[in-house]
């Protein structure tokens, strides 16, 4: 029987629990390989949240591969199935959401990434992506004869993107993945607590 692999949890005071309740979806982008299933998983874990990614749930709907949807659908038709997903996840709530590398490319995928709850930036370089990658068979794209020159491509078109709708950007691949989503997490209470900060401000300011 093949064991499950354990997901830490990282350690936080109540009081930041309490705090990180009130923070919306947690939606992960990046290229493929910059960790986003891995970390959503820790995120999900600490913050007591349904954790999904987008790839997935592709293919449990469709019952295949991704590389089989590729194949007889082309990347076009793969788009259009990510795009609905998409769509209808961002639309739940209390969720960490890992999403697939080309998911930015769609200005509709953005407007909801960025509209419906905070988008996290995972960023690394082409030439760390192709050593995490270099023995993986499920991702179609890289199925080339020079992958990091794909993988060189696809940043220069993803990466202005990504950034266009991150509230966060955490540099990822040199270090632990848990090291990342604390890095996240300590992002996310900064960010309310300066929300807060402002809302307060605002009040204090208003005329009565």
């Amino acid at each position: 029987m093949r064991r499950r692999k354990h997901i830490p949890t990282l350690t936080i005071t109540p009081e930041q629990h309490a705090v990180l309740q009130h923070a919306p979806n947690v939606y992960l982008v990046g290229l493929m390989g910059a960790g986003k299933s891995t970390v959503g998983r820790i995120l999900a874990q600490t913050l007591q949240r349904n954790f999904i990614d987008s790839d997935d749930e592709i293919i449990a709907r469709t019952g295949t591969t991704i590389a089989t949807i590729f194949e007889y659908e082309g990347e076009a038709g793969f788009r259009e199935r990510e795009a609905r997903v998409i769509a209808e996840l961002t639309l739940q709530t209390n969720m960490v959401l890992a999403t697939g590398g080309g998911a930015a490319l769609r200005p509709d995928n953005r407007a909801h990434l960025s509209e419906r709850g905070w988008a996290v930036y995972l960023s690394t370089t082409p030439e760390r992506l192709v050593q995490r990658t270099r023995h993986d068979r499920s991702r179609p794209l890289l199925q080339t004869g020079d992958p990091l020159a794909t993988l060189r491509q696809l940043y220069d078109i993803r990466h202005p993107l990504y950034q266009s709708i991150a509230d966060f950007e955490v540099i990822t691949g040199a270090g632990q993945v848990s090291h990342v989503a604390q890095q996240i997490i300590n992002a996310l209470l900064e960010h309310i607590q300066q929300n807060q900060q402002n809302q307060s401000t605002s009040n204090t300011e208003r005329p009565s």
